[in-house]
This record gives C-alpha cells, sequence and structure tokens, in this order.
C-alpha cells in the first residue's frame, strides 16, 4: 500500500455518476492466476493487493462508502491450506496496512460473525476499527465470514433478545418497521449500497447483502478481481448513471 497517496478529496465537484454506497463481490482470483500458470496463493495474494489501489480510485470517484465482500460463511468448506493464506493475508492487511489507511482518512469497520476467527485475529480488527474510528474520507466495510442469511438471523436474534431482557416492549415492536429492523443488521444505519460489482464474470450473490441489495443495481464484469482498476471502475459507474431506478414504481 505505500504506493498509494493520501486520499486528497479536496473542493471536487460532486460526482455526476450517483453512487455513494458500491458493494464488491471480489472474484476471479483462481482463474487469473490459473490464466497465468501461477499457483491459486498467487491468486489471492495479487487481490490482496488490489484492495488499496480500488479504495483509492472509489474515493477520488467521490465514493464515500465501499463494502467488499472479503470471506464468506461458506468459504470456510475450501481447503484448509487455502483458508490458511486468506487468514494471513487479513492478519498483514490489519498490522502493516491499517496504519496508511488511518492517515489517509480511511474509517474501517469489519462485518460478519468474528466469533470463529483465531483471538489474535479478532484483536487485529479491535485495533484497526478502533484507530480508524473517527475517520471520514472513506468508509471501507470488510465483509469476513459474512453471509446474507446469517446477517438477517443474527438480526433477529438481537430483536428477540431485546424482547426477552425487556429493553424492547411489545407496544415498540408492534410498530417496528423495515427500516427499524435494518438497524439490527451488519450495516446498520448506512444507506443501502447504490451499486453491486462482481468481478471474474459469475452472475449471481452468492448470499452476500441480501436484505441491503433490495433495490440495488448490479453490474458484471468479465475482468477478473485482481486486474480490476479505475477504468474497469469508471466503466461501471458510467453504466449505472445511465440506468433509470424506479424502486417499484411505475416509469
Amino acid at each position: 500500500m505505500s504506493e498509494i497517496q493520501p486520499i486528497d478529496r479536496g473542493v471536487a465537484a460532486e460526482p455526476d455518476h450517483g453512487v455513494k454506497h458500491l458493494a464488491i463481490i471480489m472474484d476471479g482470483n483462481h482463474r487469473w492466476a490459473k490464466a497465468r500458470h501461477m499457483p491459486r496463493a498467487a491468486g489471492h495474494r495479487a487481490g490482496a493487493k488490489n484492495v488499496a489501489a480500488v479504495a483509492e480510485a472509489c474515493a477520488d470517484a467521490g465514493i464515500t462508502t465501499l463494502t467488499l465482500f472479503a470471506f464468506s460463511t461458506e468459504n470456510w468448506e475450501r481447503p484448509s491450506r487455502e483458508v490458511n493464506l486468506l487468514m494471513d493475508l487479513m492478519r498483514n492487511m490489519l498490522k502493516n496496512d491499517v496504519d496508511e489507511l488511518n492517515d489517509r482518512g480511511v474509517k474501517l469497520s469489519v462485518i460478519g460473525d468474528r466469533s470463529r476467527f483465531a483471538s489474535d485475529l479478532q484483536m487485529d480488527m479491535n485495533r484497526a476499527e478502533a484507530l480508524t474510528r473517527e475517520n471520514d474520507a472513506l468508509r471501507l466495510n470488510i465483509a469476513a465470514n459474512f453471509g446474507g442469511r446469517w446477517d438477517i438471523v443474527q438480526a433477529a436474534k438481537k430483536v428477540a433478545l431485546e424482547v426477552a431482557t425487556g429493553r424492547l416492549d411489545e407496544a415498540t415492536l408492534a410498530r417496528m418497521d423495515e427500516a427499524d429492523f435494518a438497524k439490527y443488521l451488519s450495516l446498520g444505519t448506512l444507506d443501502e449500497p447504490d451499486l453491486c460489482i462482481r468481478t471474474g464474470g459469475d452472475q449471481r450473490i452468492s448470499n452476500f447483502l441480501l436484505w441491503d441489495f433490495a433495490y440495488t443495481e448490479f453490474y458484471f464484469t468479465d475482468t477478473y478481481w485482481p486486474d480490476f482498476n479505475q477504468d474497469t471502475l469508471a466503466e461501471a459507474l458510467s453504466t449505472f448513471s445511465e440506468r433509470q431506478r424506479r424502486f417499484g414504481r411505475r416509469g
């Protein structure tokens, strides 16, 4: 990340593409490596290195929130050697890159079920969040051990626990609407993603932000994640700007 310059939002004009919250499903690391006759691990390392550059490109484009799908609840089923590598890459980012993220004004949050991660990795997550808590140049959410179904279930459990302990009375529960319930989800009060980009050629959401994607626009590209860059991002944002978002209303 040392090659990435500090974010300078300056007095740039309001972006005309309309994307404030961008979600990305980072896919294609294996195929990127295979196409280059390299081991799978090389693809993951290349993908990890690309996160900082893409975050910088998003900030330059006027995006204020970036949510990246880094590790799903289903990814534990991958070979243990691959899982261990992914954990090491996460440790490396949290230990070695967080100070620079902080200097660039990035607020880092890890969303997902942390209970399955090693204790040292959980401590690194807590430290990174505490260090960057007051930053506001870019909100970077890393979804790790995250699943859309898990997110809805854990939110429902939170509501049930508040009812059981008396912190939420029956009258308030009866008045609860979708906006109230959404506060219990991992993204909390953040605006829902305007656009989700999936790299690597597949066209599915793979149990990502199921609730939050209710009216999110999607952009699928054959570009593998390690090759995703400012130009690919600009193409996706341009396509989004040409769409008419009706949110279920007649056009």
